[in-house]
């Protein structure tokens, strides 16, 4: 497993853990040991779910178990996981989040399903390459998303998850089309300053979202009464326009330009680049502890470099930092993917 580096560390390298072992000790008869605890090497079981997804399940969980019950438990999983001790938080609501998240994540006791990530295509159009990045979530520490892009959009979406977003979400969505002319920095600290651009774009984007319904009603019904005339070619033109405009936005944009967080807005890491590319207006989803009342919120996505970008969260208040994972996600000995499919194959009919 590769873990995220510890909170706020986003430009930290990726922290390796073994989980599971396969020893292929002859044709026909392999053994699996499951790595998890602290007393060694035990006994394990390995299943194929289906394409593309396997199953781990550990015969022998008390070697997961300390002499110092739950509590030791806790604290060793704190220092591994945080690389703090419970005395190091605190503010109250963030125990509380991290003793969440070690109770949810300790009662599957290392039975674990496991399915395969696709990568997502990259295009010479795209803003920078797509692909995974360690991002900052304030109290929930640092979480795994994979950026892609989607014509007019680039969308964030959650690897690992926390108690109120899980995996699989979309955590952001940034609106290429509309890029964001950020103030000067001195006008930049104020945040009702910033707070105004926004929302003046995020009506703009539901003003043209309107008229994009509208006219496919009526499109719609023109289709359907032939005699009726569709709309012309000045709708056509207005678009075009609107296109031009945004794409001469982009063009005119700064190579760098200084940036600084408003006043207010809380970063759990500090060591956030001065200067960036392009900012555009984009959406954050939040939502209650268990996924509840979920909903999308406006923000500015802040592009640094090729390697890293920011997320502004208006209604919390909040940044998240996002730095790309470079680790090629291979050790040096590790089987061949038909070779791993193979041992599979064989535990299978073994269990059979």
């Amino acid at each position: 497993m590769y873990l995220p580096p510890h909170d706020p560390h986003v430009d930290d390298p990726m922290r390796f853990k073994p989980l599971f072992r396969i020893h292929l000790m002859e044709r026909k008869c392999a053994t699996v040991e499951c790595m998890y605890g602290h007393k060694g090497p035990h006994n394990g079981h390995i299943q194929i779910v289906k394409k593309d997804e396997f199953s781990t399940k550990c015969n022998q969980t008390d070697h997961h178990r300390m002499s110092g019950g739950r509590q030791e438990e806790f604290r060793t999983w704190l220092r591994e996981e945080w690389g703090r001790t419970l005395e190091d938080i605190f503010h109250e609501h963030m125990q509380e989040l991290i003793l969440m998240k070690f109770i949810y994540t300790s009662q599957y006791d290392n039975c674990l399903t496991y399915r395969r990530i696709y990568l997502p295509p990259s295009s010479p159009d795209d803003l920078i390459k797509p692909g995974l990045f360690k991002g900052t979530y304030g109290s929930h520490g640092l979480e795994i998303v994979m950026l892609s892009f989607h014509g007019k959009k680039a969308k964030g979406t959650k690897i690992t998850g926390d108690p109120n977003i899980p995996a699989g979400q979309q955590t952001v969505e940034i609106d290429l089309a509309h890029p964001l002319q950020l103030p000067d920095v001195d006008n930049l600290r104020d945040f009702s300053e910033l707070s105004r651009i926004v929302l003046e774009v995020q009506e703009q984007v539901r003003r043209e979202e309107q008229e994009q319904q509208q006219e496919e009603e009526d499109l719609s019904q023109a289709a359907s009464h032939p005699a009726v005339k569709p709309p012309g070619g000045e709708g056509a033109e207005g678009e075009e326009t609107a296109v031009g405009a945004e794409g001469t936005t982009q063009d005119k944009a700064p190579a760098s330009q200084p940036f600084v967080l408003p006043m207010g807005v809380i970063s759990r890491n500090e060591d956030y680049p001065r200067t960036c590319r392009i900012c555009f207006y984009g959406t954050g989803l939040i939502a209650g502890h268990g996924f509840t009342s979920p909903e999308r919120t406006p923000g500015v996505f802040v592009l640094f470099d090729d390697d890293r970008f920011g997320f502004i969260w208006l209604e919390l208040k909040s940044f998240s930092l996002y730095s790309r994972i470079k680790v090629s996600f291979q050790n040096a000995q590790a089987p061949s993917r038909e070779a791993f499919e193979e041992m599979l194959k064989n535990i299978q009919s073994l269990a059979t």
